[in-house]
């Protein structure tokens, strides 16, 4: 495929790496390509905690001197990293006060050293909320409009990716973390089944729920990754394209729905016509009461793993976290174990008649977000939407 040089940066990571594969490109002029496009919309996006072109482009000229054997199925690709990940030759700072000093980890995060072996430019750290665990927005702001939030908290990876700065990113997710960036930015977010993708090396606000995830903007694209991060084995036969026409999908509202707004009752009741159009078995399903239970629950839940991760920060300097944060642990108001337990064995319970219900479906459909991506940037927005699904 013939495209020019200022174009480069359009590229899907698919389509950049098969020219990177056939000599019709180098790692170098790809990833000034791309520089050149961070540089033109950096004042306006704010996408980066930390970026050095330098040590970008020393990346790419080491994996153009590599003979094509050692080259690696992400080669020269290049892929920006939420900043709660560790990394070796970058710092990683949280967006908190308390390591606003960090230097350099020892070693690359287990996702970093996936994308790293497969030959992927660790392009630099990208903008998140403190801690990945508040909804007070950092200073990105949505490319398609700057004066609105990207939401959170991998609101870098999301922007990043969205506007064409770098191909591919990867953000975390303890409620909507992943998913509701997509959604705001327009791109596509992927986030596989909890415990699939190694979190070590990553911050976690829940070991319970946190969950690396991806974003693209093809779907080829995050197939690629799947299978860099060896997902597609976990199926139990070959996948197969799907046809919409006859496919079974269930459109799951969830107890969010009453605080649905116009956006996204508008592009529901869009896709569920278009669907229905195309000649899908287009079906509304409700869930049982019961699974009204699952918000209180996931709060018991993450509300107390997310206290014992903070308490070392706490005893480190209290006076650099944020308000919330310090609250939370000094909170007196902590659950019985009694309560604890039956937040444990009841989202247990949830799971498997969840499994049951979607098993009789190629695909379910639930709101990503309650609306477009709000204005101001004070606020990530409300993960209400995602809070079940990440414990199920």
């Amino acid at each position: 495929m013939a495209v020019s040089q200022h174009e480069l940066y359009k590229l899907s990571a698919t389509q950049a790496a098969g020219l990177i594969r056939t000599n019709q490109l180098s790692a170098q002029d790809y990833a000034k390509a791309l520089l050149d496009r961070v540089r033109e919309r950096d004042p306006q996006v704010r996408a980066w905690a930390y970026l050095d072109e330098n040590a970008i482009l020393r990346q790419a000229r080491k994996l153009d001197a590599l003979p094509p054997e050692k080259r690696g199925p992400l080669h020269g690709i290049a892929v920006g990293i939420k900043d709660i990940f560790l990394t070796r030759d970058m710092p990683t700072k949280y967006y908190s006060r308390l390591h606003a000093q960090d230097g350099n980890a020892a070693a690359d995060s287990a996702c970093v050293s996936v994308l790293r072996a497969a030959g992927a430019i660790i392009f630099g750290k990208t903008a998140t909320t403190e801690f990945a665990s508040m909804t007070e927005g950092s200073p990105c702001a949505n490319p398609h409009n700057s004066r609105h939030t990207p939401g959170g908290s991998s609101s870098g990876s999301a922007a990043a990716v969205a506007d064409f700065q770098v191909p591919l990113s990867i953000g975390t997710q303890t409620g909507g973390s992943v998913v509701r960036p997509a959604s705001f930015n327009g791109v596509y977010g992927f986030k596989p089944t909890w415990g699939t993708v190694s979190t070590e090396g990553t911050s976690i606000v829940s070991v319970s729920a946190d969950t690396p995830g991806f974003y693209a903007r093809s779907v080829d694209d995050l197939e690629f990754l799947a299978h860099l991060f060896r997902l597609d084995s976990l199926l139990t036969e070959p996948l197969h394209p799907l046809s919409i026409i006859g496919a079974r999908i269930a459109f799951v509202k969830t107890h969010i729905w009453p605080e649905a707004q116009s956006g996204t009752r508008a592009a529901w009741n869009l896709a569920h016509r278009l669907l229905a159009e195309t000649g899908a078995k287009v079906e509304h399903v409700e869930l049982p009461e019961r699974f009204g239970n699952c918000p209180e629950w996931r709060e018991i839940v993450i509300a107390e793993e997310a206290r014992a991760a903070y308490l070392p920060k706490y005893l480190q300097d209290r006076t650099k976290l944020h308000a919330d944060i310090v609250a939370l642990v000094e909170s007196t108001n902590v659950p019985s174990r009694k309560k604890l337990l039956e937040a444990h064995d009841g989202i247990a319970r949830l799971r498997r008649e969840w499994d049951l219900i979607a098993s009789q479906y190629d695909i379910i459909i639930t709101p990503s977000a309650i609306d477009e991506a709000p204005e101001g940037l004070e606020s990530t927005g409300t993960a209400a939407c995602f809070l079940p699904a990440a414990l199920l």
